[in-house]
């Protein structure tokens, strides 16, 4: 197989030159390989179903992703690789599933892992695009800087944000940063604006080559803190809270249980009665990014790239609040693994579309490989192209999507069922026709063994180890004799 050092000097016609283990120097700029569509490259860290266009929470409020969403194809059934930052935009950035690399977890470095996969900025460069980004593009604790700045023209990572001066503002003790309230700031002080008034900046002005414009949006990551005006559109003692069944769990196997730990974060929140201010806290996090996302359409409008730019716009994963007695995202169920995905695509995308088909992040790679022209990485590609969906949204479609959470254990989403099967063999299964909030498990009805086992060939046939926590860098200390 092809290496990523020979894959990016074949690309740059010998200029890709090695600056020691694992760095790479880029000409500054490579040849122009025809006329390409630009790409504005939106992602939005935490954001579950909870906007307009999807129908997830009736108080939402997010008119400029729903304008967006009508411009081109709306995927009602997107899901993550993983329900976790690391894991899921690596697998996204490079088309490897968890199952194949092994980065299951957060503090998983994903590069040393994956040390030849050319990551989809590097493919764009080596395209002749024109690769810039700003904000959370990969997940910023598990070695972002140091593993995943290559690649980039100009790369400007997630800043910092203004904090409320006591915190924690919601009285819950010992939750880092599980914690919401409104901070009394403009907008102008959040990074996420700063982020969406660089692009903004980028869009306004011509590139000498196609552009790759990639926008990453923090909240509604935690903590929930915007400014107070984003709070004041939803009254917390108004809200809406998610539907719930107190005894959700009880058919649930015992390591989806502590997967839940409804003891954890769920008994805190109704302990101190803040389920509906922290339902206030997402919604404000979401209307605020919504706000810059806004202006970020806008300036592409206003710009020279309006008529010929490839908008995608996506969320990592999803999150809970409350259902299945679960809060945040790392688990199997829906909430945990359903994002948002949509696609502009001129000339190829109508209006107004939606798709229902069952779609995973892993294909959003190979889709800008069809649509961009763009060179055959080194790496198997494990998702597949999208755009047969981007030219006709009913065409028939028989590819689940698969979401792995921990060495082993993995979901398989169709267009009507959730089966998980966990590590030690246990297993959900869920109708959808019939019950979209997965509160009654089926996996035990001998009837349904066949739906299991359709489902079940889905499952990755590879379970890689465990990548290693440091990537690899630390160095055992010699036992004491």
């Amino acid at each position: 197989m092809q290496s990523r050092r020979e894959f990016l000097a074949h690309a740059f016609g010998g200029t890709a030159l090695a600056l020691g283990a694992g760095r790479l120097a880029f000409a500054a700029d490579a040849p122009r390989q025809g006329d390409r569509p630009n790409v504005l490259f939106i992602a939005i860290d935490d954001l579950n179903d909870w906007i307009g266009c999807l129908g997830g929470h009736p108080d939402t409020k997010t008119p400029n992703i729903d304008a967006l969403a009508a411009r081109g194809v709306l995927f009602t059934q997107a899901y993550c690789s993983a329900p976790a930052c690391n894991p899921s935009r690596a697998s996204l950035m490079t088309g490897i599933l968890p199952s194949t690399s092994g980065v299951y977890n957060n503090p998983q470095p994903w590069r040393p892992a994956l040390p030849d996969a050319v990551t989809l900025q590097e493919s764009f460069r080596a395209a002749g695009y024109r690769v810039l980004g700003r904000g959370k593009i990969y997940h910023h604790g598990s070695g972002e800087r140091y593993f995943t700045q290559k690649g980039w023209h100009e790369y400007i990572p997630k800043g910092g944000d203004p904090m409320p001066p006591k915190r924690p503002v919601n009285g819950i003790p010992r939750t880092a940063h599980f914690d919401w309230g409104p901070v009394d700031v403009p907008d102008t002080e959040m990074d996420d604006y700063k982020v969406s008034t660089w692009v903004a900046g980028q869009l306004a002005r011509k590139h000498a080559e196609p552009l790759f414009l990639a926008c990453g949006f923090f909240r509604p990551h935690l903590p929930w803190y915007v400014p107070r005006k984003y709070f004041d559109l939803f009254p917390a003692d108004k809200v809406t809270l998610p539907n719930v069944k107190a005894d959700d769990l009880d058919d649930v196997p015992p390591i989806g249980k502590r997967m839940a730990r409804p003891e954890g974060d769920h008994k805190k929140v109704v302990d101190h009665k803040q389920w509906r201010k922290a339902v206030q806290g997402y919604l404000a996090s979401i209307a605020f990014t919504d706000t810059c996302v806004g202006r970020v359409v806008a300036a592409l409008d206003r710009g020279p790239y309006a008529g010929n730019t490839i908008i995608v716009l996506w969320g990592d994963h999803g999150w809970h609040l409350g259902e299945k007695l679960h809060w945040r995202k790392f688990a199997l169920w829906e909430e945990a693994t359903h994002a948002p995905l949509l696609f502009v695509v001129p000339n190829v995308t109508q209006p107004k579309s939606r798709c229902d088909r069952t779609v995973s992040f892993a294909d959003i790679y190979p889709t800008f490989a069809e649509l961009c022209g763009l060179p055959k990485p080194p790496q198997t590609l494990e998702g597949v192209s999208l755009v047969p969906l981007l030219e006709d949204p009913a065409k028939p479609w028989d590819r689940p999507a698969l979401t792995t959470h921990g060495r082993m254990s993995h979901t398989v989403r169709s267009e009507r069922w959730r089966y998980i099967r966990y590590s030690d063999g246990s297993e959900e299964l869920y109708d959808h026709e019939k019950d979209e909030m997965e509160w009654t498990n089926l996996a035990g009805k001998p009837e349904l063994a066949e739906v299991k086992k359709k489902l079940a060939a889905w499952l990755p046939k590879t379970n890689a180890p465990n990548a290693p926590r440091d990537g690899g860098r630390r160095k055992k200390k010699p036992k004491k004799q």
